[in-house]
Formats: structure tokens, sequence, C-alpha cells
């Protein structure tokens, strides 16, 4: 046959064959998948006892003791089961794994059987391309079906669409999250110590990390839990300054304690002045971004590029943006750029990617050269190191990052820290840092979140008025005999250190409010838990004009922020402003006392 009557016998035969019809494909593909796991069913009954579907192991020769016991059916007690019965289980288990290993090696390095039908090309190029979830380290993975999101405001629409996926992967991180414990304030006697000394600021990191632990139906552990960051999550009304010459106005008031009858709670208020409304300064920042491999998770670097380009929204045209980022080596990820040039600063955030180890301190070293390079004396400087605080290269001690970041401050840049994720979450370390670089620590668990730090609160986060704010108290022994300071436990100060202006304290920004509450309990008390002592003197109070006596008073010092010398306010607690129920105090002061201010250590007294 030569090869034109070929030529036409084939062209004849496609003629006369019908083209495949779309249920005759599927039904091939059908037969071809039943014909499979046919095939995988048999094998595995070769394997298992029983029922295939159970899976059931059983031993291919059983060992001669076990054969003893399970045919002679041995009458034994409970206890003596259970001391023949654990060993041998043991013993059979042990052989067991041993005997079943090279075959699970061998079946690992077997070739897989080849199906005879393929699926669809377009359907095959779906399943590669989709996206594979990526968890969190150390975590075992659970997919659900979750409800779509409610929709986003307007500003976050584009962010939030490119931070949440269709669905959600749900892990369940291995717990290496570092918080300092630090016991709760303790009460103290007026006699013995009349005087209270503490840094105050407005960080808020713990309220946003217990609300994400309740969430996830798990309560936080103690010392998860500052109280005074829970009080100061919130705005208050308080009064506000007139002008920038005094930064901040304090407010004090005293009130019943909601869960004690017999004692007292004094307020304290301070409320920043907005010198951001009034003429907003330049601002010169630098983005320190970890992008190590602890970061690849969807509530680290992807909401990380999300929170940042928020925050790109309320920066002003002569803004400057640099951003640094670190794994196993810090680098320039963008020089210092115009903030009006938002395109290319986007860009460079949507760049980074995830992966490798963590050489924090190379990075913050990094941030502050280029914040030097960049330095605006008449703007506000600042670096803002994103990350879940696992440092692993390079120098990762705390005490010497603390006093790198304590040298570094003295150029006039500030420090704050934006903190994600959790599995791998420092937060000691962070806190160490914000505190010592003259910045705040917030955590970022939601784009909502960061939304409300890094866009409505942008001139408290951004603008400091104040630096190295302490404040001191001083209870009158005629009218406290006892008090006790709510939260702050890890920003207490020696008394001395008040008026030593080379001890570092805390930052308050712009048009900030920040609340302090001490419960104080009268001489006559039925609540109160010491008793006078036997040769002490009465407590001698200075004669005042009728109906100005004193629980104490508030004594506030601070830096402004381009100024080494401190100034001080003194304020007053009179005991004929104090509201005599609760209902005739102010809802700031109702407000700031309604979760009680208390750690789960540190329970109410009881009256009485």
């Amino acid at each position: 046959m030569t090869d034109r009557d070929l030529d036409q016998r084939l062209s004849g035969l496609r003629r006369d064959v019908p083209p495949a019809s779309e249920a005759a494909r599927a039904d091939a593909l059908s037969a071809a998948g039943a014909a499979f796991e046919e095939a995988q069913a048999k094998k595995r009954a070769d394997a298992l006892k029983g029922s295939a579907h159970d899976r059931r192991h059983s031993l291919a020769s059983p060992s001669g003791l076990w054969r003893i016991v399970m045919q002679n059916r041995l009458a034994i007690g409970g206890v003596a089961a259970c001391l023949i019965v654990a060993p041998i289980g043991g013993a059979l288990f042990v052989e067991q794994a041993r005997r079943q290993a090279p075959d699970l090696r061998q079946d690992a390095a077997a070739p897989r059987p080849v199906q005879e039908a393929s699926p669809e090309p377009e359907v095959a190029a779906k399943l590669e391309s989709a996206p594979k979830p990526v968890a969190p380290s150390g975590a075992r993975l659970e997919r659900r079906a979750v409800a779509p999101p409610p929709p986003p405001s307007a500003p976050m629409a584009g962010l939030a669409d490119a931070y949440r996926g269709p669905d959600v992967v749900v892990g369940a991180p291995e717990n290496r999250d570092r918080f300092e414990s630090t016991a709760a304030n303790g009460l103290k006697v007026t006699a013995q110590e009349p005087v209270s000394t503490f840094s105050i600021d407005a960080d808020t990191a713990s309220y946003a990390w217990v609300r994400r632990s309740l969430r996830q139906g798990r309560a936080p552990s103690p010392d998860q839990v500052r109280i005074e960051e829970l009080i100061n999550y919130f705005p208050y009304a308080d009064p506000a300054p007139v002008d920038a010459a005094t930064p901040f106005r304090p407010t004090v008031s005293t009130f019943p304690t909601p869960w004690n009858a017999d004692t007292k709670l004094v307020r304290i208020g301070i409320k920043g002045f907005d010198k951001v409304a009034v003429a907003r300064p330049k601002a010169n920042l630098v983005f320190l971004v970890d992008v190590s491999g602890s970061m690849n998770a969807p509530d680290k670097l992807p909401l990380l590029k999300a929170s940042l380009k928020l925050l790109l929204t309320k920066l002003g045209p002569d803004d400057h943006v640099a951003i640094v980022t670190y794994a196993g080596a810090a680098g320039v990820a963008l020089e210092p750029t115009r903030a009006s040039d938002k395109a290319a600063i986007a860009a460079a955030i949507d760049r980074m990617e995830a992966g490798g180890s963590t050489a924090g301190a190379a990075g913050i070293a990094e941030a502050y050269r280029l914040a030097r390079k960049n330095f605006d004396k008449d703007g506000v400087n600042r670096v803002m190191l994103a990350t879940d605080g696992d440092f692993n290269v390079g120098e990762s001690d705390p005490d010497a990052l603390t006093r790198m970041i304590e040298d570094e401050r003295k150029s006039g840049v500030f420090l704050s820290v934006l903190g994600f994720g959790q599995g791998d979450y420092n937060d000691a370390l962070m806190q160490r840092l914000a505190q010592n670089g003259n910045g705040t620590a917030a955590y970022i668990d939601e784009l909502e979140e960061a939304q409300k730090t890094l866009v409505e609160e942008a001139g408290a986060a951004l603008f400091p008025i104040a630096k190295d704010v302490k404040i001191q108290v001083e209870f009158n022994p005629a009218q406290v005999a006892e008090y006790r300071l709510i939260g702050y436990e890890t920003r207490m100060l020696k008394r001395e250190d008040f008026k030593d202006d080379r001890v570092d304290a805390g930052e308050i920004g712009s048009g900030a409010s920040v609340t302090a509450l001490y419960e104080i309990t009268p001489p006559q008390s039925r609540a109160r838990m010491t008793d006078e002592l036997r040769y002490a003197r009465p407590a001698a109070e200075p004669a005042p004009a009728a109906g100005d006596a004193e629980f104490g008073a508030v004594k506030i010092r601070y830096k402004l922020p381009d100024a080494d010398t401190s100034r001080e306010i003194v304020e007053p607690i009179r005991t004929a402003e104090s509201a005599p129920t609760l209902a005739g105090a102010s809802d700031d002061a109702r407000f700031s006392a309604a979760g009680r201010g208390l750690r789960p250590e540190a329970a109410p007294r009881a009256a009485g």
C-alpha cells in the first residue's frame, strides 16, 4: 500500500467516526476514576485486617507472648492487666513501627499509578494557578468556610480586597509568644509611702491583643493584660489646652469606686494639645519592615503592607518616606522619597516578600542611619518598626538592643513599634524598644485597627507634643489611709527619678488623651486593710480654708520634644470636688472605671 492509499484510508476513517461528545468524555473520566479507586481499595485490603474504611492496623505475625495471652484468655484483674498489657503494647507498637517503616519508605518512593484519562487542560490550569494557603510557623492547618466580611469603608475598600481572600486558613500556632510577667501593683500605706511615681504614655497594644484572644475563644493570660492600655485605648473628652505653650492640661476628679462602696477612685486625665490641627509639622519617616520567614502569614506581612498603604493617605506632599527591610540582612528598599510620589512608595511596599532569618539589630541601625541622613530639624523624625519581634540573627539580647536604642534617640529620631501576628510575637522586646526609643507601641490585628491607629489617630501616633512625661502623686495621710495605682506596672519609677532629667519616660502625641486611676481608702473606711501603728504620731494636715481639704496633689513633669530640661505642672486633688455618687461623676470618669481596672490577681477588696 502506497502512502497515498494510506492517506486516503485515514481520511475516510475521519469522516466516518463521529467526534467524542462531552457526555462520553465525562463517562470515560468517571470510569477511570472508579477503576483507580478500586485498585487502591484492593491494595489497602491486602495490608489491613477488617474493614478497609476503618483502617485498623494488625500485626502480620503476632509475638508469642501476645498469642498466649489472647488464646488462653487469661483471667487477669484490672491492675494486673494494666501492668502486663501496657509494656506489651509498647513493645508491639515499636515492633510494628520497625516492620512497617521499610514498606512505608518503599511506598513513598514508588511511582504513583497513572490514570488513563487526564483532567481537562483548562481545569488543570485553574488548579495549578489556585493560591496556596500559608500558615503561621508551627501551625496545624484547618480550612473553614467563612461568611464574606462586611463591605469595608470607602478609604479601605481596595486594601481590604487585597488583604482578605475568598476563604481563611485558620491555624493553631504553637505558643511562642513572649510577654513580660509583672506583679500587679500592691496596696500602699500612705503614712509609710505617701508618694507614687510613674511614667505615662498612650500605648494600646494590649487592648488589641486581648480583643483578638477573646475573639478566638481563649482567655488572655494575666501578663498579656496591661490595664492602663485597655483604659487608654479609647478617647476621652477632657478639656484641651488653649495653646501650644502648655502641651497638655490635667483634669483630676474623685468619685465612688463602682466595685467597692467604701473606697474612692482618683482619675487623672491628660489631654494633649492638637498641634496637627493648627500647624502640622513635616514628617521624615523610615518604615523598618521585618520581611523574615516568620512574617509569612496572612496576619503579618500582607496586613503590614496594607496598613502602610493606609498610612500613606495621611501624609502630606512635603513629608518624606523611606523603607528599610531586614531578613538575613538589612537593606534599603526605598531611598527617602516625597510622600506625593505615592505610586513609587506603594510599588516598593508591594515588592516586599517574606523569607529568611531575622537580623533585627542590623535593620534598626540602617533605619536610624537613613533617618539621620534625611533629618529635618523643623519636622518630626521617626523610625516605625513593623515586626512580630522575632529577632534571631545578630544582636538579639534585649539589654544590648535597649542600649542601642537609647544611644540612637539622642540624635532626635524617635522609634515607634507596630506589632503583627501571633505564634512568634515578642511583645516584651517591642515594649522595651518603644519605651526607650521615645515612641509608642501598637498591635495591629486587623485592617480596622490599622485604620484607627494610623489614620484616625495619626497625629498622636506620629507627632509628639511632649517626651519624658512623669507623674508623681503625693497623698495626704489625714485623708487617705491606703492607695494603689491601677496598672502601669511596667512604668513605675523611683521617687527621686521624678526630677532627674536623665531618666527616660513616656511620650504623648498630638491630641492624645491619657488616663490613670488610683483607688484610695479613707482612714475611717471599713475597707481599710491595715491598722494604725500603736506608736505612730497622728497624721497632721495643714489648716486649709474651709471646705478646701485635699486628698493629695498631682505633679506632672515633661520635656518639649526638642528640649532637654523638664517643666512641671501641679494640680491639687480637692475633697470638695469629689462626686458624692457614681452617677454624679463625669461620663469620662464612669467609662474609665467601667472595666474595674483590675488584673485577675488584683481582685477587689470586700467591704467590711
